[in-house]
C-alpha cells in the first residue's frame, strides 16, 4: 500500500495528461511524522483491511486529537472508515460537557460514527485502575457495537517510559517492564515510538486545540508524579534520552516475555495432569521463567483475579515445586489456594 500519510493525492497531469501536475503542499514536518505513524500502523500485516471500519479514542487531550487529525487524514486515503469515541469518566465537574466538544470536534474532522459515551469508574485497583477498566470495557463495548476493525489509542513515547518506571517501583518481571504493545488485539497504539512533545506540535499545527486535564499533574496520581518529578529529575542527572532508552528496554523486554509466554505455552499440554493439575517433575525440569508462567496462567484459570495476583503469589506456588517442605497450601486473591498433592500442584477453591 502506498503511502498517502504525507501529501494529498496529486491527480492526472503531466506530459500525458495535458497540463503539468502541481505538487501538493508539503505538511509540517511533525504533522506529516504523525501522519506516517498511523499509515505504518495501520498498514501493518494483520491490520485492517480496505473497507473496515477504525475508531479513535480521544480524551480531547493532545496527544489523542493528533491521533484523530492524523487518522482523519490517512484512513480514507488507505480504503478505510474511520469513526472516534470519546469516554466522560464523569470524575471532573464540566466533563459531559467537555465529551460534547471532543465530540463536535471529531465529527468536525470527518469521523463517523462519533460517540461519547459516560462511564462509572468503580473503585477497585485504585482511582487510575478503576478509571482504566472502565475506560476499556466502553471502548470495547463501542468497538462491537460498530463492528470496528480496530481501536487507535494515542499514547506516545513518554507514556511508554512512565509505564516502564512505575513496574519498575512495583518489583514487576518482565511482562510488566516491556510496557505497552504497539498492537494487542484490536488496539493498535501508532504514536508509541513518538515523542509527546513532537505529537503535540503536532496537534498545535492541524490547528487542534487541546484539553489539558488537571490530572495528568495532580501529584496524587502516581504517574503524574513519575511525569512531573522522576523523569526530570533522571533526565538532570544522567542526560537527556531517558524516555527513549526506557522504551527501547521495553522493546527488547517485550521480545523477551514473548519468547517465554511461547515455550510456556508449547509445552503447558506436556505437564498438565489429567485432573487438570501440574506435574511436579515436569515443572522442575523447567527454567524458573517458563515454570512460573505456567503456574501464573493455573492460578488465572482456577478463578484468581488478574489484577491481584502478584509475583509474590507466584513465587510461592513456586516453592512449592521447588522448595517443598509439607507447606499444607499458599493463600491466594479470589477465595483459592495452591497445594501440592501426589506429585501435582494445584488451585482450586478454599473451604468455607
Amino acid at each position: 500500500m502506498p503511502d498517502p500519510s504525507a501529501t494529498g493525492p496529486t491527480g492526472p497531469g503531466g506530459p500525458a495528461g495535458g497540463a503539468p501536475r502541481r505538487r501538493p503542499a508539503q505538511p509540517p514536518p511533525a504533522v506529516a511524522t504523525a501522519r506516517r505513524a498511523v499509515w505504518r500502523a495501520l498498514a501493518a500485516p494483520g491490520g485492517p483491511q480496505a473497507g473496515d471500519l477504525v475508531l479513535v479514542a480521544c480524551s480531547g487531550g493532545a496527544d489523542s486529537l493528533a491521533l484523530a487529525g492524523a487518522a482523519a487524514f490517512v484512513a480514507p486515503r488507505s480504503g478505510l472508515r474511520i469513526g472516534g469515541i470519546t469516554v466522560d469518566h464523569g470524575l471532573q465537574d464540566g466533563s459531559a460537557e467537555r465529551a460534547t466538544a471532543v465530540a463536535g470536534t471529531l465529527r468536525g474532522l470527518g469521523l463517523d460514527p462519533v460517540e461519547q459515551v459516560r462511564v462509572d469508574v468503580g473503585s477497585a485497583g485504585g482511582p487510575e485502575g478503576a478509571a482504566r477498566t472502565a475506560r476499556y470495557a466502553a471502548l470495547d463495548a463501542a468497538a462491537e457495537r460498530h463492528g470496528a476493525a480496530a481501536v487507535l489509542l494515542g499514547h506516545t513515547r513518554d507514556d511508554q517510559a512512565e509505564t516502564v518506571l512505575l513496574g519498575l517501583a512495583r518489583g514487576s518481571g518482565a511482562r510488566s517492564l516491556s510496557g505497552m504493545a504497539p498492537r494487542i488485539g484490536r488496539y493498535l497504539r501508532p504514536f508509541l515510538g513518538l515523542d509527546r512533545a513532537a505529537v503535540r506540535s503536532a496537534c498545535a499545527l492541524m490547528g487542534l486545540a487541546a484539553w489539558d486535564d488537571p490530572h495528568n499533574t495532580d501529584p496524587a496520581y502516581a504517574r503524574s508524579r513519575v511525569r512531573a518529578a522522576a523523569l526530570p529529575v533522571l533526565e538532570d542527572v544522567l542526560g537527556p534520552g531517558i524516555a527513549k532508552a526506557l522504551a527501547r528496554t521495553a522493546d527488547l523486554l517485550r521480545d523477551d516475555a514473548e519468547a517465554l509466554d511461547a515455550w510456556a505455552g508449547r509445552v503447558e499440554t506436556e505437564v498438565r495432569g489429567p485432573e487438570g493439575g501440574l506435574d511436579v517433575g515436569a515443572l522442575e525440569a523447567l527454567p524458573r521463567a517458563v515454570r512460573t508462567r505456567l503456574l501464573r496462567r493455573a492460578a488465572l484459570a482456577a478463578g484468581c483475579p488478574a489484577g491481584a495476583l502478584t509475583a509474590g503469589h507466584v513465587a510461592e506456588l513456586d516453592r512449592l515445586v521447588t522448595h517443598w517442605r509439607g507447606q499444607a497450601h499458599v493463600d491466594l486473591p479470589g477465595g483459592m489456594r495452591g497445594h501440592r498433592t501426589g506429585g501435582m500442584i494445584a488451585v482450586t477453591p478454599s473451604p468455607r
